[in-house]
């Protein structure tokens, strides 16, 4: 089992949300790293309808004078257990892990995330860090990092079975949308927008469905935390920018398997876009792992110059351009060179499928793997 980042951000005294997409391995962690806690597994039918029917009997499964963790697997499945959750934290003092696959969930069925008194932590795919000597460029851009990855005897046949179980277990059974067919196709069809701004109507039109429809099955894809929508940069803007969001799903894995290929599909583009979405993922970990919290944006003029990624907080402020090419062009370099021109404050990355650490100016250009190695010392080295 790897060892996981996100062990050192833990307060052993105050209570706390685990929340993460199915597969990223949050309950093996819990019960690996927390092994002496009550756990209490909302998968488990009689457990499941025995606190449904009466939240209050949590109370009661907990020993007298018990001194540990109390995990709660799974929380969104019994989102009134929250009440009584609160009032044992308050009461008796409990501390409570809870884990599930969506806050914005949880909050969209009118539940109080325990009003602060609990912190909010985020699994997401293994990283770079955590892998170690187990990390392959190759074999990272083509299945992604799920931990159930590194140890199937077939990666390609658990990514097709996670997007099914993912569909059944987790929409279905969760009354997300009643058109299953139309939802799994949408899925298949916002593969084609990985890295790109989202144009809804168009996607409507290919999957047959309203464009109202289409924005909440974005939303469902959301919820469940199997994608994100990134903002674009507008602070203090001096041109005028695109007012879309770009589209990921959470693990390069995921798209890959999502994503249908033919004769008329270009290896280099999906390539490209598999290593963008690598590095965004990878982002995505640390910034949460290390408390960094900053906010991840793009930023993208309406003549078409674009900066992949934008990180922007109290610590600093970073712009990241991903390329494939070994080789970098004036044209790789122009649209940073014009987001400096707007942003001096900023520093400026170009991260590359070359070999060697170059500088053009204020922008850096970083091999890849070398980049999202170095991105825990990156992000906190530097004071805008």
């Amino acid at each position: 089992m790897y060892k996981r980042i996100i062990s050192q951000s833990i307060d052993s005294q105050t209570s706390f949300f685990l929340f993460g997409p199915r597969g990223t391995g949050k309950t093996n962690w819990v019960k690996s790293t927390f092994k002496d806690a009550l756990y209490i597994d909302l998968l488990s039918e009689k457990t499941f309808q025995t606190l449904l029917k009466s939240p209050s009997i949590l109370e009661k499964m907990i020993p007298p004078d018990f001194d540990d963790w109390i995990i709660i697997d799974e929380i969104q499945k019994v989102p009134p257990l929250l009440n009584e959750v609160h009032r044992l934290i308050e009461s008796k003092r409990y501390r409570f892990i809870l884990t599930g696959s969506s806050a914005r969930a949880l909050r969209k069925k009118g539940v109080n995330l325990l009003a602060g008194r609990a912190l909010l932590k985020n699994m997401h795919p293994l990283c770079v860090q955590e892998l170690g000597q187990d990390f392959n460029l190759e074999n990272s851009l083509q299945y992604g990092h799920l931990p159930s990855i590194f140890k199937h005897s077939s990666a390609n046949e658990y990514l097709k079975s996670y997007i099914g179980v993912y569909l059944k277990e987790e929409v279905m059974q969760e009354g997300l949308t009643r058109k299953l067919d139309a939802f799994a196709k949408a899925l298949e069809i916002a593969s084609f927008s990985q890295g790109s701004v989202i144009n809804y109507s168009e996607i409507a039109r290919e999957v047959g469905v309203g464009r109202r429809l289409i924005m909440g099955y974005f939303d469902v894809m959301e919820d469940l935390l199997l994608s994100i929508r990134l903002p674009v940069f507008s602070r203090r803007a001096k041109r005028k920018l695109v007012s879309g969001t770009k589209f990921y799903f959470f693990d390069v894995g995921v798209y890959r398997s999502l994503r249908p290929t033919g004769p008329f599909d270009q290896a280099a583009d999906i390539e490209g876009v598999a290593l963008e979405t690598l590095f965004f993922q990878e982002l995505r970990a640390i910034n949460d792992y290390l408390s960094f919290d900053y906010d991840l944006y793009f930023w993208r003029t309406q003549s078409k110059l674009e900066v992949d990624f934008v990180v922007y907080g109290e610590k600093g402020f970073f712009a990241f351009e991903i390329k494939r090419s070994k080789n970098i062009t004036p044209k790789d370099l122009k649209p940073l060179y014009e987001f400096l021109n707007d942003y001096p404050e900023a520093k400026a990355f170009i991260v590359y499928g070359g070999a060697e650490k170059l500088y053009f100016g204020k922008i850096t250009a970083i091999p890849f793997v070398e980049a999202i190695e170095a991105l825990p010392e990156t992000l906190k080295g530097y004071k805008a």
